[in-house]
């Protein structure tokens, strides 16, 4: 089966790639920037372009990365399915964390910006009206990417590199986490059997920062500093019940890999040392 990826040069679409090769899938991952997608036939296209961390320094990047060249392949392009990897961040200021929640976000908050394209390249994917258009709204995903500035693998730099972590918001703040090789397996099945147009693909449920911060502190022995005034931030829990219900998906538990994550990044670190 063809499938071709935007964005494999990132932490999902790399792994994507690979995986989908090593299942003896034909994967065409055009490098940023070049020319010709518009002239062939795609397969199955999986849109995993984008910016995360660092969208407030670069939100002319995050534009371009989330919505310009979508919207050519929705309008332009000959695929047989297209799958849009959206995020769950949208969900910071709904009232809960369900596929039909209403959004509420502000166009003057630049923390708003990431949310407002994500939003923006689902709306092309709904007012496209073409067949076989679905977005997935992926919670923070976890694996061995030492080089994102994600919360998680931040903290966990900080405490190898540092002795010491700066934490600028509560320890009960929470958030949702999903495994990378849970994403890996479920980005797929949703692309080519999906029912709906829109599902969430996360762990379904909350952890807190002092919950990944207990064994990254055990570990390292780090010293922990949070910033006076932090303040406690919890999104909505993300609903994962559509997936659940039509994959039978049972997200595997973060927690236990964690000490394995800061095992690994110091095996790394030495080596590059």
């Amino acid at each position: 089966m063809k499938f071709t990826l935007v964005g494999a040069s990132g932490f999902i679409g790399g792994a994507l790639a690979a995986r989908l090769r090593a299942h003896g899938h034909e994967v065409f991952a055009p490098r940023r920037g070049s020319r010709g997608l518009l002239d062939r036939a795609l397969g199955h296209l999986i849109y995993a372009a984008g910016v995360t961390g660092d969208f407030r320094t670069r939100p002319f990047d995050t534009l371009r990365a989330h919505t310009t060249l979508l919207a050519e392949l929705l309008e332009h392009s000959d695929f047989s399915s297209l799958l849009y990897l959206s995020s769950a961040r949208i969900y910071r200021h709904a009232e809960h964390g369900g596929e039909d929640a209403a959004i509420f976000l502000h166009s003057e908050d630049p923390e708003d910006l990431y949310d407002l394209t994500k939003m923006t390249g689902e709306a092309l994917c709904h007012a496209s009206n073409r067949t076989r258009v679905r977005v997935v709204r992926l919670t923070n995903v976890v694996g061995a990417d030492f080089h994102s500035r994600n919360f998680l693998f931040d903290l966990i730099r900080a405490a190898c590199d540092t002795g010491r972590i700066e934490l600028r918001s509560d320890p009960d703040s929470a958030k949702d986490y999903v495994l990378l090789d849970d994403v890996l397996e479920m980005l797929p099945r949703i692309a080519l059997e999906g029912r709906e147009v829109c599902y969430n693909l996360g762990g379904g449920r909350n952890l807190r920062h002092a919950d990944l911060l207990a064994p990254i502190l055990d570990i390292t022995g780090a010293r922990l500093n949070v910033r006076e005034g932090a303040p406690r931030i919890a999104a909505p829990v993300v609903d994962i019940g559509r997936v659940r219900d039509e994959f039978s998906f049972l997200p595997a538990q973060v927690l236990p890999r964690i000490p394995e994550l800061v095992r690994q990044y110091r095996k790394l670190n030495h080596a590059q040392n």
